[in-house]
């Protein structure tokens, strides 16, 4: 709770290495990769501590708005339900926000009925949205996971204006300063890959899935996961269970001729980060 007590501005990071974003309809939520936009900042205000026994806060967009558990279903006959941003007649229970450290030194959210902000991926719909629900699927348990930086502290309170990632929640508060290159710049906003990692990581994969025609639309972003293997046969379980399809076979661009060819046994050493296509076996010519 103390990351967000002297805190006056925060952008929060999904697993995914995406931002949680208030989108300029002004109504719904999403992830971007622009961490540096203006629809990345949440205002930050904390409840007296008067207010509850539970330490909770309120996130509020650019756009003046609240971040707001909705209680409709995102999708009809799924779990989960919209996160929007709303301006209530009441601040009630729907805009107050419990956050917590788990023992993966990671922050959750979770609402006052115990659910949790999730950043989701997959395929349109799921693509970037944000919802809020309790996961179930092991494959999904890391999507609750945020990463928090303080962009804009309160000088009356304890300087504490720095970024905060996974390695920064230890019992021992460790601080780092802020400079001006950890804040801003393309790489740090935009890509994953510039954020701190430890040997034990593993190495980020970038993928696109192809439609049923065996064609990538470019202009979509690329989705990422972090991958501690070391073999194609575990990289194409894994992505099984990230994007829900089955039978697929993992892919990678000739820089050649952009032609499409099929990964085998064993991955690159040293685990660089890879670009890599998901298509559907049935759609690989022999």
């Amino acid at each position: 709770m103390e990351i967000f007590q002297s805190a006056n501005a925060v952008r929060l990071r999904s697993s995914h290495g995406k931002y949680l974003t208030a989108h300029d309809d002004e109504e719904s939520v999403t992830q971007g990769r622009h961490g540096d936009a203006k629809a990345a900042r949440w205002t930050v205000e904390v409840l007296p501590a008067d207010y509850t026994n539970h330490n909770i806060i309120r996130l509020k967009s650019c756009y003046n708005k609240y971040l707001t558990a909705d209680d409709q279903p995102f999708l009809f006959g799924m779990t989960g339900r919209k996160v929007t941003q709303t301006v209530p007649d009441r601040l009630d229970s729907s805009v107050e926000w419990e956050p917590f450290r788990d023992g993966k030194n990671q922050v959750k959210l979770r609402t006052r009925y115990g659910e949790f902000l999730r950043a989701n991926r997959g395929l349109p719909p799921w693509r970037n949205s944000v919802t809020h629900d309790i996961p179930r699927r092991t494959a999904t348990q890391d999507w609750i996971f945020w990463y928090v930086e303080v962009v804009e502290t309160d000088m009356l309170k304890p300087e504490k204006n720095l970024i905060l990632h996974s390695d920064s929640f230890s019992s021992s508060e460790s601080s780092v300063p802020s400079t001006p290159s950890s804040l801003s710049g393309p790489e740090s906003a935009d890509s994953p890959a510039s954020l701190p990692r430890k040997k034990g990581d593993g190495r980020l994969i970038y993928y696109h899935v192809c439609n049923e025609y065996g064609e990538v639309d470019e202009e979509l972003d690329e989705l990422v996961i972090t991958f501690r293997g070391n073999g194609v046969n575990e990289l194409t379980k894994r992505l099984e269970d990230e994007t829900g399809l089955t039978d697929i076979t993992v892919c990678s661009r000739s820089p050649l001729n952009g032609k499409l060819y099929p990964l085998r046994l064993q991955l690159p050493p040293n685990n660089v980060t890879m670009n890599v296509v998901v298509v559907q076996s049935s759609l690989i010519v022999a």
